[in-house]
């Protein structure tokens, strides 16, 4: 790997997009220039549209590790520029966040090795998240003197509970991937040799599912943190109301009463 790899690498394999992230010498610790790329492949990802090529999108990380936390030595070259270069980052990230939220397909998580700071916040905020049993969690942030960025305090506490969200993001501690599964961190652990595979797999299948469905799911679940009932409950109608319309949903209908396994084709 030289140094003018690219820090992120978008491509795709079918109807799954895999955003790899591409700094495996320091364990794809994020800097200014891997999160401004990791925000300009997600948007690439969006650009396509609903109905686009792409039916899942897999964040996953090449070399050692998934995403070790930001670069701290960036924070350290000049120590009065930091709140400058950390704003950089976030940025960023935040906006890459913002747009996989409004995407509407899966978001799949494929981790292993290190999955520390930034990387435990982008792991949390997909929708679902298949681990390698080397993966290791921790929120970090408190180690270095720093508060939690990249959606962790807004997804940790749905997904552990706010007591169990407190612990982690204060002591920092190291979480295995049979912790992790226990918690609720991720979906799925499989060996690391097989981490590659078991993530095609499920990307697979969540690409030959439903797709218009899968968006309503998304959304509906997400929205429902901060939604009355009333809200949710008109949400639902509504979504329901736009996939009853769908070739998916008549295809799956017909199956369902033909007793066959459906074939979706996303639409």
């Amino acid at each position: 790997m030289t140094d003018t790899a690219p820090p992120v690498l978008l491509s795709r394999e079918g109807a799954v997009s895999w955003i790899r992230l591409n700094r495996p010498a320091v364990l794809n610790a994020l800097d200014e220039g891997m999160a401004a790329a990791f925000r300009d492949a997600c948007r690439s990802v969006a650009e396509e549209g609903p109905g686009g090529p792409t039916r899942v999108l897999v964040i996953a990380g090449n070399g050692r590790g998934f995403l070790a936390g930001g670069d701290v030595s960036r924070f350290n070259d000049d120590p009065a520029a930091a709140p400058e270069v950390v704003t950089a980052i976030i940025d960023s990230l935040h906006e890459a966040l913002r747009i996989l939220d409004r995407l509407d397909i899966p978001v799949l998580a494929s981790v292993h090795g290190p999955v520390a700071g930034a990387g435990m916040s982008l792991a949390c905020a997909a929708d679902l998240c298949i681990a390698a049993d080397d993966a290791k969690f921790t929120t970090a942030y408190a180690r270095i003197g720093a508060t939690p960025d990249g959606s962790g305090t807004y997804n940790l506490p749905r997904l552990v509970g706010v007591r169990r969200a407190m612990e982690l993001a204060m002591l920092a501690d190291l979480v295995d991937a049979a912790e992790a599964l226990r918690l609720g961190l991720v979906n799925k652990v499989v060996p690391a040799a097989a981490l590659a595979e078991e993530t095609r797999a499920l990307a697979e299948r969540l690409a030959n599912g439903p797709t218009v469905a899968y968006a309503g799911i998304r959304h509906l679940l997400r929205q429902s943190w901060t939604a009355s009932l009333d809200q949710q409950l008109d949400a639902e109608r509504a979504r329901f109301r736009a996939t009853a319309g769908t070739g998916d949903f008549r295809e799956g209908i017909a199956a369902f009463l033909a007793k066959r396994k459906p074939v979706f084709r996303g639409r």
